[in-house]
């Protein structure tokens, strides 16, 4: 199978002539090689054996070679999807690489997935190699990855990794130095920068993944005025906790720092205080997650803000980020905290950038990036003007190619514009504000609830400590706002506690959640995103325990 992308319309081409790199990370890694070939390109820190691994440019690219080589013995073809469900590993970044190497198709796969997941996403993409830890966080991969090739035709051949290196990974993948005709074969593949090098899975967010497919051209224009938004340099070692697996950290962890000749740290599991450790251990500058992330490290560095020296950017994404948060993360990191929104089907869209006022960071998603256009439409179609909530589409030199095998669920017209499935405004200087998604609003009497808002404002509830707010059923008004409640430590919220606060900050009687329900965390994707439609299957099954109501009848 070759993957194809759907470069159709007129806009797209002129896109292409004006913006894309016309270049793949292979071309950016050879010359890091070049001009720095002794500067670190990849530090990865090891939860289960608390090990720390380093490979320069230099050290990096022999091993990608390596690994290439043994994807030729493989027999792996050019177009092949190659799979890897690996943590934050070295062997992430090397094997994404050796794929591009030999014009094969990297396709990486979160660490929680299982059985039923990856059969669905192994066979949609017919990968004919999956690597996997032999074990990971407690679970044996190697076990149900030799299950699923008896299920699948396509998988023939299964690679299991140690954090430390040896095993199957280096006697299989790595066990020899390429020859010269294997780099006359390499020279042969090397893919052009419109070809799908990647395939990324939807983070499932509300239901079945879809996989997106990515070339280099789509990737990196993104990924180099992503780093320009934010000033960052060469020299600004970056941290990367969200997964590889996910677009966050394959585009930002893996694919900026090589691009810029930079650092690139990993952590495999997310431990705030080793996160600090390894701030200071290597002198990070920047790193990117969800506000869960922030929160972490904002209390870390209130701890010990000596530990956040060379710390510089926090770019928060996947979520909203609180006024109240921001503000201490600012104090006691003493770096610049930044917003931003993006799909895993074009990347990062919008960014908050360091000359922007803290107002932007509280109240918006940042502004576009270059070559990326936004406009927000209301039922009729018509573009709406400033700060009206609409039907958010976006025209970039970013999107996508297409979703594998789903032609008809690509959502882009002629000209050009992608639908996102998400409500937003767009002020008069052009700051974006997503204010839900399409699927999660709430209609109450025929008057829409502006649920991020309301969530913005409970965050700042002293006995909230994360908060969501989804639909449930009602006869008579169609649908009622239920809040999902985390509480701090020690502290029970109730609803009409959370009704009067509400109350005290103007917000209208009908916009109050009329159901509390404290749970001890929300369901979330690795990288943050809160999983909604999970609430909502909570509030459809039969209620044991449930949490307080007070329904109105006020339309």
């Amino acid at each position: 199978m070759t993957l194809a992308t759907d470069f159709t319309d007129g806009y797209r081409a002129d896109m292409a002539r004006r913006s894309w790199p016309g270049r793949t990370l292979l071309d950016h890694l050879d010359e890091a090689v070049a001009h720095r070939p002794d500067t670190l390109a990849v530090v990865g820190y090891t939860h289960a054996d608390d090990g720390r691994r380093a490979l320069t440019y230099a050290e990096l690219a022999a091993r990608v070679d390596r690994v290439a080589a043994g994807l030729l013995d493989l027999g792996v073809q050019a177009g092949q999807v190659v799979s890897m469900q690996l943590p934050n590993w070295w062997q992430l970044p090397v094997l994404s690489l050796a794929c591009l190497r030999v014009g094969a198709v990297t396709n990486a796969l979160m660490p929680i997935f299982r059985t039923r997941e990856l059969e669905f996403m192994l066979g949609l993409a017919e990968s004919t190699v999956l690597v996997v830890p032999e074990e990971f966080a407690g679970f044996d991969h190697a076990a149900m990855a030799r299950d699923l090739t008896g299920r699948l035709p396509a998988l023939t051949t299964v690679i299991t990794v140690r954090p430390g290196g040896g095993g199957q990974f280096d006697a299989v993948l790595a066990g020899r130095s390429p020859t010269v005709d294997d780099r006359a074969e390499f020279a042969r593949r090397r893919p052009d920068p419109d070809a799908v090098v990647q395939l990324a899975y939807t983070s499932g967010t509300t239901g079945e993944p879809k996989g997106v497919m990515v070339t280099s051209n789509t990737a990196l224009c993104n990924v180099r005025d992503f780093a320009a938004r934010l000033g960052l340099t060469p020299d600004d070692v970056q941290l990367m906790a969200s997964p590889l697996a996910h677009q966050t950290g394959y585009m930002y962890g893996f694919q900026m720092p090589i691009l810029r000749g930079a650092t690139s740290v990993l952590q495999d599991v997310w431990r705030p205080g080793r996160a600090a450790e390894i701030i200071r251990a290597e002198s990070v500058a920047f790193t990117m997650a969800s506000t869960p992330f922030l929160a972490d490290l904002t209390r870390e560095a209130e701890a010990a803000p000596e530990a956040f020296a060379s710390f510089r950017v926090f770019l928060c994404a996947g979520a909203p980020v609180p006024r109240d948060l921001v503000r201490r993360a600012t104090v006691a990191m003493d770096a610049r905290i930044g917003s931003g929104w993006g799909m895993s089907e074009m990347g990062a869209v919008t960014a908050t950038g360091p000359e922007d006022a803290d107002e932007r960071v509280f109240e918006t998603d940042g502004s576009p990036l270059p070559d990326v256009e936004l406009r927000v439409i209301g039922l009729d179609g018509d573009v709406l003007g400033p700060d009206v909530e609409g039907s958010l589409q976006v025209r970039a030199n970013s999107l996508f190619g297409g979703y594998l095998k789903r032609p008809n669920l690509r959502g882009c017209d002629a000209e050009g514009w992608f639908d996102t499935g998400d409500l937003a405004r767009i002020d008069a200087d052009g700051f974006l504000r997503i204010t839900g998604r399409s699927k999660d609003i709430i209609i109450r009497g025929g008057e829409n609830i502006p649920v991020v808002e309301i969530e913005n404002l409970l965050y700042a509830h002293p006995d909230v400590a994360e908060v969501a707010i989804v639909a449930m059923p009602d006869e008579r008004l169609g649908e009622r706002a239920c809040a999902f409640v985390v509480p701090r430590e020690g502290a029970v919220p109730t609803l009409d506690g959370l009704g009067q606060f509400l109350a005290r900050r103007g917000a209208a009687t009908q916009y109050r959640p009329e159901r509390l329900e404290l749970v001890d965390a929300l369901p979330r994707t690795l990288t943050g995103k809160i999983q909604k439609f999970r609430l909502r299957e909570r509030l459809a099954a039969p209620v044991v325990g449930a949490g307080a109501t007070a329904p109105r009848e006020d339309a």
